[in-house]
Order: structure tokens, then C-alpha cells, then sequence
């Protein structure tokens, strides 16, 4: 009789294989975490950044529309008017009306004058990449302000004094608050503004984050000590063993049994050809009466064995990739085919498709995007483009001709990530969309967080300046949609209505919303819980 022995060769090459990769994952379980916590201090260095980029921003496109409506003047008339301007903009403080060498001339409220320890001359005032506008560090007897100056012509220019409000930039996580400090500075290293739960308290062996703006002389700094890191976001420790474990024995069998690992690449490809990605709905809604006006459409991975992929997983795969292209006319095709009923019986319900900065400057997205939808035979003014601001456009001129082109053809244009990601006014002025989509990070913290109001009651300004509709994200209770409606914001998305739903399940909640609301529509969050 034979005995049968196990294939040793095959068991020690797996055995082995597992131990390298756990041994491996315990030395790099250290540098993930680490990553981790640096990405995660980046972004939030990155939020400083843009909260003060938007702040000035803001107070620009105050001073360009006084000097629109001629109030660049020390007129009774024409002061009267700017301080019923500044009186409407909490942020800004003053506005002033200045000499070529940046000595003033008048202010709007001329007593704030009294408060200026010092002014600087034009000499000292640091250029924008934006060469009529210019920043400089106001000191005053009660805090630091930000002055910014936009020419107005060769003889005047106009000031804002535009408030620093340290609790712009408490943003730190609970655990890292009485450890760390986020500071706001100009990039000659003037200080604006910081914030730090013990003022002037040293920290022992400081870490710092930095970043400085493209276009604005700004710079941002978080500072936190070393040792609280070691007990901040440590839990990733066991789940990187673990994967380094699965890892291991993964390798070790695929090498023992001699096979082509050919990568999540590969996966993606075979996905393609199955057409497995798949469109899930989420409603965009009135805040006021509930009614839903559109949705935006969300990738979901499908694959065979019935589990769902959620977009984190592949998608900045398919963008590294270049799949992403192939990905998005995939879903659209399908997405077009599923609520074609929909979107043919209500020709006022919009259906919104996120595109990457690479896809919309592409050679013939224009004309496929039209293409794709005369053929399922849908209007083309019920379908807005949403532009991801996550990522940088670079031909900024070459994207506002490709935007200009779409709406010349009828379709909507959307700013998706505004608040977080890279745009600033000149870029929303200069690509000439429709609309802009105001990031879930402050619908999140808008209820507990004043500055937040703030910033959103900055965009909303903007967005009515530039004759554009605003769209808030990731609405998730009532009283964030109260405080939003408050702010000025009309329309939204979030889990309070639903959350992205496959075809069948949002025909359904559609259905459900027209019974239960057969006459005019219920308002306020009453009419979002039906």
C-alpha cells in the first residue's frame, strides 16, 4: 500500500513565502501608518490653504464689483454704498480706496484707521499671479487683518481689510487639538493668523506639514508633536499584518503552482469586457420641498460572484490606468438606457456624470458625449458634466473652450469638490459653468463649526455673483440641511434622501415620492422624511 505524503516542496515554499511577507508587514505596518498620518495632516494643511485662498477670493470679487458699479470713489454717495457692502460681507472688516503707492485716500469706515499700528507701502505688498491683485499684513491694536489690493486703474486702487479668524483654521481631530498649532502666513513669512489651544506653548519635538499657494502668496503650517503620533490613527497596525499575512500565502501559492500574476490592471480589463461597472443613482433634491430634480450618476463594481466593489477601490486605478475613459461611456451608456423612460417623461430631470480634467481635454469628448446621448435618443440639456476639482486642470483656457463648447451644445457644466479641491475664483470665473457642488467636508461640520457657515456663505455669494445654481453634498440630518437653507444654498444630495441606489431601487423611491406627494409638494425637511 502507498502512503500518500503531502507535497513538501509546495508547503515550505508557502510556508515561507508567508513568514517573509509577515515579517515585512510588521516593519512596514510603521511606515503605512505613517503614510497615513501624513496624508492625512497634508489634506488637512490643504484645507487651511484653501479656506484662506477662498477668504481672499471672496473679498476680490467684493472689490471688482465695486469697482463695477464705479464706487471706486471718497464720494458721500460712493462711501455709503461700500459700507452697505461691507456691512452685508461679515468676513471684510473695512474697504478702502488707495493711492498708486498704496497710501489711503478715504475708508469706508474711516475710524478703523485708528487701529493700524503701521501700513505698508506698495513696495512691500506681495503680487498674486493674478498681477492687479496683491496681499499685504495689516497690523492693528486688536490682531492681525489681511489687506487685499486690486488696481482699479493707473491713478486708484481698492483695499479689503479682510478679518482673520483663528477659528478658520481649528481643524485639527480632538485627540491632536492641545498638540499641535496651524498657522497661517504670508510667503515672506509674515503671520496672518494661528491657532493653538495653549497660546505660545512650545511643543517638544515638533513635526511639520507645509503648503504654499499656486496662485496667492499664502503658505500654511501645521506643527504637532512627534510623540502623540505614535498613539493617533495606530489601528491600521493588525489589518496591515494581516494583509501582509494573506499576502504572503497568496504569493506562495501562486508561485508554487507556477502562474502569471498578472495584477488588478488585468482585473479591470476583464471587468471592462464583462461590463460589470455598473451606474448606481443618487437623487439631487430641493432642500425646501423635498422634490427630487435629478441624481448624480456613481460607479459600482459589480463582479460575478454578486459582491459590490465600492469606487475607492478601483477608481483611482482606472484614472492612473487610463481606464477610466472606457469606464465612464460604459456607464453612461447604461445609465441612459435605464432611466430613458425617466428622463423622456420629465424633461426638466437632470442626469449628472462625474468627468476627470484628462477625460474632458481628450481628443473628441465633445463630440462621443453627444453622440452617446442622441443615440439613447435623451436631451442633451438634461445631462450635466461634472468636472472633478480634485485634480488640477492644466490648460485652463483650453477646458473653458471644451466647457464652452458643451453648453453651445446644450449640455450643463458642474464644478464638483469647490471648497477643497483647486478652485479658486478666476478658475470658476474662467471656465463658465453653471453650476458648483460645495463638498461634503463642510456639510459635515456646518452645524458645529461657525467657520464653516461662513465659507459656504462665501460660495453661495460667489456662485450668485457668477449667475451660477450651488449644489451641497453628502447631506446627512435635517439640521445640516437647516443650516444650509439658511446659508443660501437650494438643492443637495445626500443619505437624508437616500443613498446610491442601483436602478430598480431609485425608480422605486421616485415612484414612492410622486404617490406620496400627488398634489404641490410638502416643504422643509418634513417633506424629505415622506
Amino acid at each position: 500500500m502507498r502512503v500518500l505524503r503531502p507535497d513538501l516542496p509546495f508547503v515550505a515554499l508557502v510556508l515561507a513565502s508567508t513568514m517573509a511577507f509577515a515579517l515585512a508587514g510588521h516593519f512596514a505596518a510603521g511606515a503605512v501608518i505613517r503614510q497615513h498620518q501624513a496624508h492625512q495632516l497634508n489634506e488637512l494643511t490643504e484645507v487651511v490653504l484653501r479656506r484662506s485662498e477662498l477668504a481672499v477670493d471672496f473679498a476680490a470679487g467684493s472689490l471688482d464689483e465695486l469697482a463695477r458699479r464705479n464706487f471706486a470713489s471718497c464720494e458721500p454717495a460712493a462711501l455709503q454704498a461700500i459700507r452697505l457692502h461691507v456691512y452685508q460681507r461679515s468676513a471684510i472688516k473695512d474697504v478702502r480706496l488707495v493711492k498708486p503707492d498704496g497710501s489711503v485716500i478715504c475708508s469706508a469706515y474711516s475710524e478703523t484707521l485708528e487701529f493700524d499700528k503701521g501700513w505698508v507701502d506698495r513696495r512691500d505688498m506681495l503680487p498674486s499671479r493674478d498681477k492687479t491683485l496683491f496681499l499685504f499684513r495689516v497690523e492693528q491694536f486688536g490682531g492681525d487683518a489681511l489687506g487685499v489690493l486690486r488696481d482699479v486703474n493707473g491713478n486708484s486702487a481698492l483695499v479689503a481689510i479682510v478679518g482673520v479668524n483663528a477659528s478658520l483654521f481649528d481643524i485639527m481631530p480632538a485627540e491632536l487639538r492641545a498638540h499641535s498649532q496651524v498657522i497661517l502666513a504670508l510667503s515672506n513669512g509674515e503671520k496672518l493668523g494661528e491657532f493653538q489651544t495653549e497660546a505660545g506653548k512650545s511643543l517638544p519635538a515638533p513635526i511639520g506639514f507645509e503648503r504654499a499657494s499656486a496662485r496667492l502668496p499664502l503658505h500654511a503650517t501645521i506643527r504637532l508633536e512627534d510623540a502623540v503620533l505614535s498613539s493617533w490613527n495606530n489601528e491600521a497596525y493588525w489589518p496591515t499584518l494581516a494583509v501582509a499575512l494573506g499576502l504572503g500565502a497568496i504569493f506562495g501559492i501562486l508561485l508554487a503552482r507556477n502562474r502569471r500574476m498578472e495584477g488588478p490592471v488585468a482585473d479591470l480589463d476583464r471587468a471592462l469586457t464583462a461590463g460589470e461597472f455598473k451606474p448606481y443613482y443618487q437623487p439631487i433634491f430641493d432642500l425646501r420641498t423635498g422634490r427630487i430634480k435629478g441624481c448624480e450618476i456613481l460607479a459600482r463594481w459589480l463582479r460575478r460572484d454578486g459582491s459590490v466593489v465600492p469606487p475607492m477601490n478601483f477608481i483611482p486605478l482606472a484614472e492612473s490606468s487610463g481606464r477610466i475613459q472606457a469606464m465612464t461611456w460604459q456607464i453612461l451608456g447604461s445609465a441612459l438606457t435605464e432611466l430613458r423612460p425617466l428622463l423622456r417623461a420629465d424633461k426638466n430631470f437632470k442626469l449628472s456624470l462625474n468627468v476627470v480634467p484628462k477625460h474632458l481635454l481628450s481628443a473628441g469628448f465633445v463630440e462621443t458625449l453627444r453622440r452617446t446621448v442622441l443615440t439613447a435618443r435623451v436631451s442633451a440639456r438634461q445631462i450635466v458634466v461634472e468636472i472633478t476639482e480634485r485634480d488640477e486642470l492644466d490648460d485652463l483656457a483650453r477646458a473653458a473652450s471644451v466647457v464652452a463648447e458643451l453648453r453651445d451644445r446644450g449640455f450643463r457644466v458642474a464644478i464638483d469638490d469647490v471648497g477643497v479641491g483647486h478652485s479658486g475664483l478666476s478658475r470658476l470665473k474662467g471656465l463658465g459653468a453653471d453650476t458648483i457642488k460645495i463638498d461634503k467636508f463642510f456639510v459635515d461640520t456646518i452645524t458645529v463649526d461657525a467657520s464653516t457657515t461662513t465659507i459656504v456663505e462665501m460660495l453661495v455669494a460667489l456662485a450668485k455673483d457668477l449667475d451660477m445654481s450651488v449644489v451641497a453634498e453628502g447631506i446627512e440630518t435635517e439640521e445640516q440641511l437647516r443650516a444650509l437653507l439658511a446659508s443660501g444654498v437650494e438643492e443637495g444630495q445626500g443619505y437624508l434622501v437616500a443613498p446610491p441606489l442601483p436602478a430598480a431601487k431609485f425608480n422605486e423611491l421616485i415612484e414612492s415620492r410622486r404617490a406620496a406627494q400627488p398634489g404641490a409638494a410638502r416643504s422643509g425637511a418634513k417633506a424629505l422624511v415622506a
